[in-house]
């Protein structure tokens, strides 16, 4: 799966293309604004940002803004992306390492067995202390006799859980979000608004726009929108997260990851605070489970 996840992203991007011919061409054309003209919505228009820590090496991103709150998709604009974050060459070491690392912590060893002191029985000693020529024996339920007690036995509960450094797990999500955009399988929207609670409504979205089937929706807070909220709610296949929650492993297991500018925004942000901090090598110290 991974595999074949980086050689899509070696694939050229949609969403690249449309902005080199958007950045080519200063006005749209006639037919496209009496397009837009006729359906009441003004033309899409470019979305200059100031990006912190920009690069200069010819890596530019851009992605359109979409609306949800229509079944039919319509572009609200184009947007600059940090090519720091996603423009970066893929690894499938790393995105192995991230995956692996999430599936070992959620893993508890619920496995005990008893020691002598919980076995049943064993209170008295089985013969007297001297006088017999035998050796000397406290219980039966000493690790020595049959039936008797574990010693060094498995004690529940037990984890396989360690700390894979930062840079690791940074490194990872912007492997998997340039692998998103690469596939065309990351988009945009200004808001998780949608007109009804209906689960047939994200159906018949992800659908038109040729989402999914599995969908993942991404805002920067957790308190989704009522609405989505309750339509996800519905569908196995389509999730709600938090942007604090966005992980490698959520975005492998949906084919498509929708944003928000405001989730867009927090990430960039974050990511790009943590990869330029002054303190890493202290933060990135060996076994150090805190690393906020």
């Amino acid at each position: 799966m991974l595999r074949r996840l980086v050689m899509g992203a070696l694939r050229p991007n949609s969403c690249v293309q449309a902005a080199h011919r958007l950045s080519t061409t200063t006005e749209s054309s006639p037919s496209e604004v009496e397009q837009y003209s006729s359906d009441g919505f003004p033309p899409p228009v470019v979305l200059s940002r100031n990006l912190e820590f920009p690069t200069n090496d010819g890596r530019k991103r851009m992605a359109w803004v979409e609306n949800i709150d229509t079944v039919q998709e319509r572009k609200l604009g184009m947007i600059d992306l940090h090519p720091d974050i996603f423009a970066v060459p893929p690894r499938i070491d790393v995105i192995w390492n991230n995956v692996h690392w999430q599936k070992l912590y959620r893993k508890v060893n619920l496995v005990q067995v008893n020691n002598r002191a919980e076995m049943i029985g064993g209170g008295r000693k089985p013969w007297q202390q001297k006088g017999l020529g035998r050796a000397r024996q406290g219980s039966i339920r000493a690790p020595q006799w049959k039936h008797g007690g574990i010693a060094h036995g498995p004690r529940a509960p037990t984890t396989r859980f360690y700390m894979l450094p930062i840079h690791t797990r940074l490194y990872g999500l912007r492997c998997m979000l340039s692998v998103k955009l690469a596939q065309d399988d990351l988009h945009i929207v200004n808001a998780l608004d949608i007109p009804t609670n209906e689960p047939s409504y994200l159906e018949d979205l992800a659908e038109e726009r040729q989402w999914g089937p599995s969908v993942l929706f991404v805002d920067d807070t957790d308190v989704a929108p009522e609405n989505i909220a309750i339509a996800a709610d519905q569908i196995k296949h389509m999730n709600i997260m938090p942007v604090y929650g966005l992980n490698v492993y959520s975005m492998l297991n949906h084919d498509t990851l929708v944003l928000t500018l405001a989730a867009l925004e927090r990430i960039e942000k974050q990511i790009l605070y943590f990869m330029h901090r002054t303190d890493r090598a202290k933060l990135a110290e060996k076994f150090k489970t805190s690393q906020v």
